[in-house]
């Protein structure tokens, strides 16, 4: 039997996850725009609901992806005579599998996640402008500036990202360069934060803080 028909649906629905995390990622930056600009937090609340419909749709194709790839790898296992109705099969996969469905899933997702995130961010950036006539002017921009600082480089950071597993921040040529050096003598990297007990940096447990680049660009621009 061939299955390049199969593989070849495979890799269309692969690519319309491309487009779901481009969705998602403009999404992310709508909701940040809004926060800046201090828009009604209705319109914020709108972006999340977006954000939660593209995390629906992402399941669902994640769904139908593995209920394919599944069959496919089941069928290719059994002798030719005995091979079913690869359809039906792969939509009695797919059908059990969004049974199971829960709506807290989708607040795990991912892109989901971030979103939630930077937009946490992005208000306490923002909202710390209204605190800072409640405490010396100057001491509130020292501790802002200091938040600007990377870790490795000491200098003011142009594309900050951040560390999933222990929240702290660093210029991302910077920290990759360091897990890479590290990498080639065999060894892992300790977060360079000051006091961080974090020992083992991956570059999959980075992430780009954008709201943080936002502030940088922001004060570079006064």
């Amino acid at each position: 039997i061939s299955f390049h028909a199969i593989e070849s649906a495979l890799s269309s629905l692969k690519n319309c996850q491309s487009y779901i995390n481009s969705g998602m990622d403009m999404a992310t930056q709508v909701a940040l725009d809004l926060v800046e600009s201090f828009n009604d937090e209705e319109d914020v609340n709108n972006m999340e609901k977006v954000m939660l419909e593209y995390a629906a749709m992402d399941r669902e194709l994640n769904h139908y992806i593995r209920a394919f790839e599944e069959t496919v790898n089941q069928v290719k296992r059994e002798k030719t005579e005995n091979i079913p109705d690869l359809e039906n099969l792969a939509q009695e996969k797919f059908l059990e599998m969004e049974s199971k469905n829960i709506d807290s899933d989708l607040q795990r997702n991912e892109k989901y996640m971030y979103f939630k995130d930077q937009l946490k961010e992005m208000k306490k950036q923002c909202n710390g402008n209204e605190t800072i006539e409640q405490i010396d002017e100057d001491i509130a921009v020292t501790r802002s500036q200091m938040n600007f600082i990377c870790p490795i480089t000491q200098m003011t950071m142009k594309r900050p990202v951040r560390n999933k597993v222990c929240g702290h921040i660093y210029e991302e040529d910077a920290i990759l360069e360091m897990i890479q050096t590290q990498k080639q003598k065999k060894k892992k990297v300790r977060c360079p934060k000051m006091g961080c007990s974090h020992v083992d940096v991956k570059g999959s447990d980075l992430v780009p803080d954008e709201a943080l680049k936002r502030m940088i660009d922001s004060q570079n621009k006064q």
